[in-house]
């Protein structure tokens, strides 16, 4: 039978646990299994029998969780990591090494930046930051030891929105394997390998999880590719899950339909009332027609997603204004959580960036970004409404 997204959220991905009979996915809350016999142990280790061994190498927590997001993503196979930042090392590495180049959309996750500018240089591995919205912009820094397109989309801070098919249709002339950071949006409201992606990668610390609670994240493409990075990369770098953060996600992801329609109703809502307040300069939602990429958002995604940024008139003071003065919202990074989170990207999550940087890519200093939650959409505005007031 095929089941529309709502069912898939809820059903899709798991069985009883096959040993219990359990209906909800038990917690594996061990580091090592028990081998029947010597014979038993070296068939699993010569992966001549399916197994468990040892939680870093597999856990049947943690394979409940990557078959799940796999089967949502539309992958034939998941990778989980104790965080997102451990699934984006995990997986660029296994795919440039010493020599190497790669190309990324300039707009990026404070800590993807850090580790593209100054850890992966360290390794030998050169990085083209560029604005993807144009694939003149990606084409023209093609080289020929260029092995990977990386981009996020919508992108964190501001929210620009990346047409993910043009762009893969770019990378597959010139055989490169696109990534796509899904954060922001969700499998429920986009899946990017229906569009041509070739890896998906999510922080499930944000709304896979979605309380704020547990720290995780999860790779997902071509089975032959995700068991290499596994065990090429992955095992032996050691950024695996904890069963316990796999239930967590697990849980998380029962009700992620409803809560990603709640945090993109309110969000729409918490926009519309900033884009038409006199101390805000300009607003970025991708449901606003007023988006440059509207059209492209439209056409990706299902909806519009919680994260909405806008640019205060008074610059870095008004923002600092502002974030001092909510008292519903809760002043704090991170993203995807029932409250909403307000921060400022240029002092806080987008640090790694230099001011130069940040002015160049977008990061202004009035730019503030919320996580638009689960509340009262009125009772998120009033809030706001009194702290603009201030700014």
């Amino acid at each position: 039978m095929r089941y529309k997204m709502n069912t898939k959220v809820v059903h899709g991905g798991l069985k009883p646990d096959p040993a219990t009979g359990a209906h909800v996915p038990p917690i594996y809350q061990t580091s090592t299994f028990v081998f029947k016999n010597a014979e038993e142990g070296a068939a699993l280790f010569a992966k001549k029998k399916e197994g468990y061994i040892y939680t870093r190498l597999g856990n049947p927590t943690i394979s409940a969780l990557e078959r799940k997001v796999a089967y949502l993503e539309g992958a034939e196979e998941g990778l989980a990591f104790a965080s997102g930042m451990a699934a984006i090392f995990a997986t660029i590495f296994a795919l440039a090494s010493n020599g190497a180049h790669l190309i990324s959309d300039n707009t990026l996750y404070g800590g993807t930046f850090a580790l593209f500018t100054n850890v992966l240089p360290k390794l030998g591995i050169k990085i083209s930051l560029v604005d993807a919205i144009s694939t003149k912009n990606i084409e023209k820094e093609i080289q020929k030891n260029t092995k990977l397109v990386y981009i996020e989309t919508p992108t964190n801070p501001n929210l620009k929105v990346i047409d993910i098919g043009t762009v893969s249709r770019l990378c597959k002339r010139h055989r490169l394997p696109l990534i796509v950071d899904n954060t922001f949006a969700t499998p429920y409201l986009q899946r990017p390998l229906e569009w041509g992606a070739d890896i998906v990668i999510h922080s499930t610390t944000k709304y896979i999880g979605g309380h704020g609670d547990t720290i995780g994240g999860i790779m997902v493409g071509k089975k032959d590719f995700v068991e290499m990075v596994k065990n090429d990369y992955a095992i032996n770098i050691g950024g695996c899950a904890s069963p316990f953060n796999a239930f967590l996600n697990l849980r998380g992801l029962k009700t992620l339909a409803v809560r990603m329609k709640r945090h993109s109703e309110n969000a729409m809502q918490v926009a519309k009332f900033l884009e038409s307040h006199k101390k805000v300069k300009r607003v970025f939602y991708p449901g606003l027609t007023s988006h440059p990429q509207h059209t492209i958002a439209k056409k990706q995604m299902s909806d519009f997603g919680g994260m909405v940024a806008f640019e205060l008139t008074g610059g870095r003071e008004a923002g600092r204004r502002v974030c001092n003065s909510v008292k519903l919202c809760t002043l704090a990074v991170s993203l995807g959580d029932t409250d909403t989170l307000i921060e400022h990207p240029a002092s806080m999550t987008h640090y790694t960036y230099s001011e130069e940087e940040c002015l160049k890519f977008g990061i202004t200093p009035g730019l503030i970004r919320l996580s638009v939650g689960l509340e009262d959409a009125e009772d998120i505005i009033e809030d706001l409404k009194q702290a603009l007031e201030k700014a």
